[in-house]
């Protein structure tokens, strides 16, 4: 059993084969699949695929990209979005000073909203976090002050210090396929410091094909190759990580159903 707990599945890029695409994930034990929203004008059709798809479920929220298009500065219209039903999560939302396609400041405002409506629904906050560690701890930290709320840092590639942080607040990590490129010994260093009830696999795709399929258009059924590649790294079997993560996965998404007996697939290899 496997968990894409991060992708896209409404991006254009699935638009001739998505059935077919579900079906290899299905084929390779992904039974959950979260498709993240980037911007609330799009999020419809985010959301239709939940409703054709049962094992696909929704966050909702707005990318630091589009903050300053979209980026809000209350929680309401998150609040309103998160009552429906499998709309599982918030976001995705945070810091990019990489590309800064969004003024810092507006970022920053959005993200703020975005905890608010995390802390107030008790849905999980998604991260994204791009050499922003500082600002992005700080203010994980300054939302906690007003209440815990539940919180992953997916697609983690930051430092140390943003790790420990986010521990220690009770946050999640997640692991892309970025962890399976030859470059990456440092951020695999990192992961093996996370505490194991702590970690997610995700995809992000149709972005950052894991190893062997690197360089190429990503999908949910490559989790597996993540899975497996971070199974030998840390020391565990397969289908033990498979598990562990997936257990985590239930307990932080926990508006998502566990299948039901025999609704797991077995999983043979990866596509």
């Amino acid at each position: 059993m496997l968990v894409d707990s991060h992708c896209h599945l409404d991006y254009p890029d699935f638009d001739d084969e998505r059935d077919a695409l579900v079906q290899r994930a299905r084929d390779a034990g992904v039974v959950r699949m979260v498709s993240i929203g980037v911007r609330l004008s799009q999020f419809e059709r985010v959301y239709a695929l939940t409703q054709q798809y049962p094992e696909v479920y929704a966050a909702v929220g707005v990318h630091p990209h589009e903050a300053g298009r979209e980026g809000i500065d209350d929680p309401q219209v998150l609040l309103d979005y998160a009552k429906r039903d499998k709309v599982v999560a918030i976001g995705e939302s945070g810091l990019d000073y990489f590309y800064q396609h969004a003024p810092r400041e507006d970022q920053q405002r959005s993200f703020r909203a975005h905890i608010q409506a995390a802390r107030q629904t008790q849905l999980p906050l998604v991260v994204h976090s791009r050499d922003a560690d500082q600002d992005t701890l700080a203010l994980l930290r300054e939302g906690h002050q007003d209440g815990a709320f539940p919180c992953v840092i997916h697609c983690f590639t930051g430092g140390l210090e943003l790790m420990q942080g986010c521990v220690e607040l009770g946050h999640y990590i997640s692991i892309s396929g970025i962890a399976t490129f030859k470059k990456s010994e440092a951020l695999r260093e990192i992961f093996a410091q996370v505490p194991h009830d702590r970690l997610l696999v995700e995809t992000d795709s149709p972005y950052l094909a894991p190893a062997p399929h690197r360089g190429k258009r990503n999908e949910p059924s490559y989790v597996a190759h993540t899975a497996r590649y971070m199974a030998d790294y840390l020391g565990y079997d397969f289908a033990e990580f498979s598990r562990l993560t997936s257990d985590n996965f239930f307990r932080l998404f926990n508006a998502v159903p566990r299948p039901a007996p025999g609704e797991a697939a077995e999983g043979g290899e990866a596509a």
